[in-house]
């Protein structure tokens, strides 16, 4: 596998205090990476960082280019999309005036078939404005808007927080199939239950530091990383 993103001794800051430390961690074409970790172990942050939404001090590299000094718009056109835990999406703006704006310039201004099949609800509610919408078919809007760019990884935060299961479940298989068509995908997620389903590989984060890196086997088998990052005391 060819080695896709890179990030080695990153450090990054929200004013003057300091969240992340050193952080090191690589994806691989086609991997699903689960960053795992207690709410305040810095990965949204690492997510943010990566996309140049923070300050920040280290190395990030795509596809060997050296990403770090880049505005987050030109790291989108790179095939890097970011799918943020707000979800971010414009709701004053109708579903498909949405996923318009998730195009890379100069393509075509109608959207891929695949992401209509992926999202037929959207299509169905394509006029509707998105302020509109319910919790999950927003999900589903920020999902789509990020795809429709064609990404070859994306970095997604806590997509099925805050949703009923049947949601959880339609949002669950539209990363399956994101997994299938080989698009890596770096997953920020709680549930225990999509986390297991996808993940190639599980990085945990605690106190702004990957603490463990390695498969999901080695994950399972090593009780002492859950009961020291992921449990919650009392």
């Amino acid at each position: 596998m060819t080695r896709l993103l890179e990030i080695e001794g990153l450090n990054a800051w929200y004013g003057a205090s300091q969240v992340l430390h050193g952080v090191t961690l690589a994806l691989e074409e086609g991997e699903v990476v689960v960053l795992a970790g207690r709410n305040g172990s810095g990965r949204s942050t690492l997510a943010k960082a990566v996309v140049g939404l923070v300050r920040k001090e280290g190395t990030v590299r795509f596809r060997g280019q050296s990403i770090g000094a880049l505005p987050t718009h030109a790291i989108a056109r790179l095939g890097l999309g970011y799918v943020p835990e707000q979800r971010d999406v414009f709701p004053g703006l109708t579903v498909h005036e949405n996923l318009i704006l998730g195009l890379k310039p100069g393509k075509s201004r109608s959207l891929p078939a695949d992401v209509q099949r992926l999202f037929p609800v959207l299509h169905e509610r394509a006029g509707v404005r998105a302020g509109a919408l319910s919790g999950g078919e927003q999900q589903m809007l920020a999902l789509a808007r990020t795809l429709v760019g064609d990404p070859s990884l994306v970095i997604i935060d806590e997509p099925t927080e805050g949703l009923a299961p049947n949601v959880v479940a339609l949002v669950a298989g539209c990363l399956a199939d994101l997994k299938a068509r080989g698009v890596a995908i770096l997953l920020i997620e709680q549930r225990a239950s999509v986390a297991r389903e996808l993940a190639t590989r599980v990085a945990v984060m605690g106190r702004g530091r990957i603490v463990f890196d390695g498969s999901p086997e080695a994950f399972a088998a090593d009780t002492r990383v859950a009961d020291e990052w992921l449990s919650v005391s009392g």
